[in-house]
C-alpha cells in the first residue's frame, strides 16, 4: 500500500480493542453501530499467526488502525529495543496502521525488561537523547510518530524543562506529533499539586494527532493524602470529559480513544463512552465523511 492510500485515522472516537470484544465489535460493524477506528497494543501481535491475525485481519477490512506502542523504550540509556522495533516495523508493514505511538518514557535496563512506563526527568540531555531515538524510529518505520504525555507520580529535581516544553521541542527536533492522554494531565496534575486546565492550555493543538481519555482511581497515599493511579480501570471521569471538551474547542475534531484496561466492561459499555466522546467532536465543527 502506497503512502497515497495509506488509511487516515477519523477526527472521531475509537475505542481499544481487547480480545474480548472482537466478536461484538464485528457484529457492531454489521449493524452500523461500530466506532471509527480502533487501537491496539502491537505487542498482543507480534506472533506471527493464530487467532489474534484472523480476529484483527476482519477488523482492518472496516476500520482503520492505531497502533499503540508500550514497549520501545525509547528513554532507555541504551537506545530503542531494536527487537521491538524490527517487529513494529514488520506489523506496520502488514497492516498499515494509520497511527502509530509509543510513550515519553522508559523500561528496558541492562537485561531486563519491566513491566512499566517508568519516567524521564525533563533536561537537555534527556531531550536530545529522546529526540535521537524517536528519529530512529521515524527512520525505521517511514513515518512520524506520535509521543505520549506521561502519568505522574513524583517530579525529578533535576528537571529543567517543564513536560509541555519538552515535548513541544521534542516535536520540533523530530517532527513528530503528541498523543495528548487528558487522564495522564488530570492525575499527573493531582499528584504534583497543579492546575490540570492551566497544563492542558500550555499544548499546542496543532502537534496533536490523538487524544486519550480514560477514568482513574484515587487512592490515600498513607500519609494523609491521596494519589491517583492511571489505572484505566473505570469510566471516563467528569473532570476529563470537562477537559475533553475544552480541549476540542480550541483543536477543533480531533481522533480521540476511549481506554480501559483493567476490569474491562462489556463491548456496549465501552461504546457507550465512545459515543459521547463523538458527541462532543461533533459539537465542536461538522465532521465529514472525508473527515
Amino acid at each position: 500500500m502506497s503512502a497515497s492510500t495509506t488509511p487516515r485515522l477519523p477526527r472521531r472516537a475509537g475505542i481499544g480493542l481487547k480480545s474480548q470484544h472482537y466478536a461484538a465489535l464485528l457484529a457492531a460493524v454489521e449493524a452500523g453501530t461500530a466506532p471509527a477506528w480502533a487501537e491496539i497494543h502491537p505487542q498482543n501481535y507480534f506472533g506471527p499467526g493464530g487467532p489474534p491475525h484472523r480476529w484483527l485481519t476482519a477488523v482492518a477490512e472496516h476500520m482503520p488502525l492505531s497502533f499503540h506502542s508500550v514497549g520501545l523504550s525509547l528513554g532507555s540509556s541504551g537506545g530503542v529495543d531494536r527487537g521491538e522495533l524490527d517487529a513494529l516495523a514488520a506489523l506496520c508493514a502488514r497492516y498499515v496502521p494509520a497511527m502509530v505511538s509509543d510513550h515519553l518514557s522508559w523500561s528496558n535496563g541492562p537485561g531486563d525488561k519491566f513491566p512499566d512506563l517508568l519516567p524521564m526527568p525533563y533536561t537537555s540531555a534527556a531531550l536530545a537523547h529522546f529526540a535521537g531515538e524517536v528519529a530512529r524510529v521515524q527512520d525505521r518505520l517511514g513515518r512520524t510518530i506520535l509521543i505520549e504525555n506521561p502519568s505522574r507520580y513524583l517530579a525529578f529535581a533535576a528537571s529543567n524543562w517543564c513536560e509541555v516544553d519538552f515535548l513541544q521541542e521534542l516535536c520540533r527536533r523530530t517532527g513528530c506529533g503528541l498523543l495528548l492522554d487528558i487522564n495522564n494531565i488530570l492525575v499527573s496534575a493531582h499528584n504534583l499539586d497543579r492546575d490540570p486546565e492551566a497544563w492542558l492550555d500550555a499544548f499546542d493543538p496543532r502537534l496533536v494527532g490523538e487524544i486519550h481519555v480514560a477514568g482513574h482511581a484515587v487512592k490515600p497515599d498513607g500519609d494523609g493524602g491521596t494519589i491517583a493511579i492511571d489505572d484505566h480501570g473505570s469510566p471516563v471521569g467528569a473532570a476529563c470529559w470537562t477537559l475533553l471538551d475544552r480541549f476540542l474547542h480550541r483543536a477543533g475534531p480531533t481522533p480521540v480513544l476511549v481506554e480501559w484496561d483493567s476490569g474491562v466492561p462489556d463491548y456496549a459499555v465501552l461504546h457507550a463512552e465512545a459515543v459521547r466522546a463523538d458527541t462532543l467532536i461533533a459539537a465542536c465543527s461538522p465532521v465529514t465523511a472525508d473527515a
